[in-house]
């Protein structure tokens, strides 16, 4: 399983918390690709929801990752 940036952005608006079979579903109605969905199906099926795309992708950069500061724009 890889994730990419990319990939990972396919999930941004998924309904969270969500399992992996709505996970998988909601990437399939909304045509991710192929590579996205393979990768929910490699996930452990603990029946436990995610809360985030952060569960799923430890490395997934979220605001506090970039230097932009809003305050000045």
């Amino acid at each position: 399983m890889y994730w990419t940036l990319e990939l990972a952005s396919h999930l941004d608006d998924a309904p969270w918390p969500a399992t992996k079979s709505e996970l998988i579903d909601y990437a399939k109605r909304n045509g991710a690709p192929l590579e996205v969905i393979e990768n929910l199906s490699e996930l452990e099926d603990d029946s436990q929801p995610y809360q985030n795309i952060e569960e799923i992708w430890s490395e997934y950069p979220t605001k506090d990752d970039f230097f932009f500061n809003e305050e000045e724009y």
